[in-house]
């Protein structure tokens, strides 16, 4: 403007240099974007891989107690049930008065006493909420305490016995999504389904609350919900510790479905009936 002669470059010298001073703000910009979405993926990833590790540090540590207790139950505690018998036996066979009458019943009493010893380690090696009984009566117990909506709890096939660490997996899923039923869905009924099939038992809760969408990444509608996002991928990875599948279901006002299942062990007796017996 202050030279005395008008050129086209006066104009498009000014232009190019406020587009390339613009083109590099938003690059800027989007390179910023881009770098901060790189290391919330990272956060979450990181987030997914300790969810998994103490997973996999609780499901061996469980799976170690249940060793231990099974040893106890299985060895321990039968031969000094088997002692006693015996000691019983040999007293009933003693004549009256015989002198080592005595003898015999203070070693009865004394297989008697750490036969109840041995059966105090097999319920202290058992995990809470299990040790007064069976899965199946821990999620009835815990549908009936349930301080929110009305819970309904329903077994489903043939009961089998299963590794402790299966068990602790469901309860854990039931407890979780129960609670965050009770906080964020706003449900007015739930219902908890265990089902044990051929070569699988699976867990399902439902609840008719408000729901959410399971692909936004926030999870505050439903039984899968969580306190900061972080529900749901504790549940999918005690799914995949044990070689499960984890799948939630739900959408705005549509309530939530979460379901998990686990392979049935080869080894696991097929009726529950049959493991009681010991």
């Amino acid at each position: 403007m202050h030279s005395a002669q008008v050129t086209p470059g006066s104009f498009i010298g000014p232009l190019l240099g406020a587009a390339v001073a613009v083109a590099t703000v938003l690059g800027y910009e989007a390179l910023y974007r881009e770098s901060e979405h790189r290391r919330e993926l990272i956060d979450e990833l990181m987030a997914a891989r300790a969810e998994l590790a103490a997973a996999e540090r609780t499901a061996g540590t469980l799976a170690e107690r249940e060793r231990l207790a099974r040893e106890i139950h299985d060895t321990l505690a039968q031969g000094l049930s088997s002692i006693q018998l015996l000691l019983r036996a040999a007293q009933r066979a003693l004549p009256e008065g015989a002198p080592a009458a005595p003898h015999i019943e203070r070693a009865r009493a004394a297989a008697q006493d750490n036969l109840a010893e041995a059966r105090r380690f097999v319920r202290a090696l058992s995990p809470p909420g299990l040790e007064h009984g069976s899965l199946a009566g821990a999620l009835e117990r815990l549908s009936a305490s349930s301080a929110g909506p009305r819970v309904r709890f329903s077994l489903s096939g043939t009961p089998a016995r299963l590794p402790t660490p299966y068990e602790v997996a469901l309860l854990r899923v039931a407890q979780s999504a129960l609670a965050n039923t009770v906080r964020h869905a706003e449900a007015a009924r739930a219902e908890i389904t265990l089902t044990f099939m051929d070569a699988s038992v699976t867990l399902d809760v439902v609840d008719d609350g408000r729901g959410f969408d399971p692909a936004a990444g926030v999870a505050r509608g439903g039984a899968g919900s969580g306190d900061g996002g972080f529900g749901l991928p504790a549940m999918r990875a005690r799914a995949r510790a044990l070689g499960g599948t984890f799948t939630v279901e739900s959408g705005p006002g549509q309530g939530t479905a979460v379901a998990i299942s686990l392979p049935l062990p080869a080894s696991a007796p097929s009726a529950l009936a049959k493991g009681a017996a010991a």
